[in-house]
């Protein structure tokens, strides 16, 4: 049977901003593993001209290979690692509905781990508002938006150290910061997730940060979209046993689901479509 001819996207009466392309155009690459020009100008409703506009945004991000006439996916490289701009355009929504989910799990005066991550950065703007707060964290970002937002009864320690392409403050000085310090709890962002190699980043100076955040607290949260799971990066971090709770969003497939709830206390499952935090799923053990 002849393929269906596209459908336009709905954007009411004005065009699809410019980020919303880009999530729609990364969407259909990630499911198709290639587009035409012509097929995403008719769904999208813009020109050609703005099409080969946005693919080259997202080629410069290192999100897509632009070829002739349209764009490929890039295929998961172990050791490949996005910049903090490319990995803020990927799964949004999703990314807020975790933040707001993961928020639910700070309380007022405890002393937390926050480390780097575009879906932790979304975290730090929802825990504005939390009383008597200690944050360490090692992510510039999610620094800057507690500096932006101050409170009196709040302390922010950024750890120091090397700089890494998503804004991370990673290695020994980092490191040793982190040994001599006792969290509550820790959210962790990530870039893969599975069964065989836990939870991973591409970044080796990150991988023993992160570690060190990890073995600084007895209650680790890991912030994670569906996207991440069957990733794998170059260097693990931990098994998925050493979380206490992995917050993820309504696209982890069933049998991930099973997966990680066979190895975590609890799973928390964001929908984003749903912004009312009492629709948060929470699965897990007694």
């Amino acid at each position: 049977m002849p393929e269906p001819e596209p459908q336009p996207i709905e954007a009411g009466s004005a065009r699809v901003l410019a980020r919303q392309r880009h999530e729609l155009i990364l969407g259909e690459v990630q499911a198709k593993g290639a587009v035409r020009v012509a097929e995403l100008a008719a769904q999208l409703g813009v020109s050609d001209m703005t099409v080969r506009r946005d693919l080259d945004v997202l080629d410069d991000a290192g999100l897509v290979e632009k070829v002739h006439g349209g764009a490929t996916a890039i295929g998961d490289r172990s050791a490949a690692e996005p910049g903090f701009a490319a990995k803020s355009l990927r799964n949004t929504d999703e990314k807020l509905a975790i933040a707001r989910a993961a928020a639910t799990l700070v309380r007022a005066g405890t002393a937390i781990g926050v480390t780097a991550g575009t879906t932790t950065w979304q975290l730090a703007y929802h825990l504005t508002d939390i009383a008597d707060l200690i944050v360490v964290t090692n992510s510039i970002r999610v620094a800057e938006v507690f500096h932006q937002i101050q409170r009196s009864d709040r302390t922010v320690i950024l750890t120091g150290g090397m700089r890494t392409p998503s804004d991370a403050l990673v290695g020994p000085v980092a490191v040793q910061a982190l040994r001599t310090l006792h969290f509550d709890a820790v959210f962790m962002g990530v870039h893969g997730m599975s069964a065989k190699a836990g939870f991973t980043t591409p970044n080796l100076s990150e991988s023993e940060t992160n570690k060190a955040f990890v073995e600084a607290t007895q209650r680790l949260v890991v912030l994670a979209d569906h996207t991440k799971w069957n990733i794998t990066g170059l260097s693990a971090i931990a098994p998925l046993h050493d979380a206490d709770t992995v917050v993820t969003d309504v696209g982890l497939s069933a049998t991930a689901l099973d997966t990680l709830e066979g190895h975590v206390r609890r799973v928390l499952i964001a929908d984003p479509s749903e912004p009312d935090i009492d629709s948060i799923d929470l699965r897990g053990k007694a």
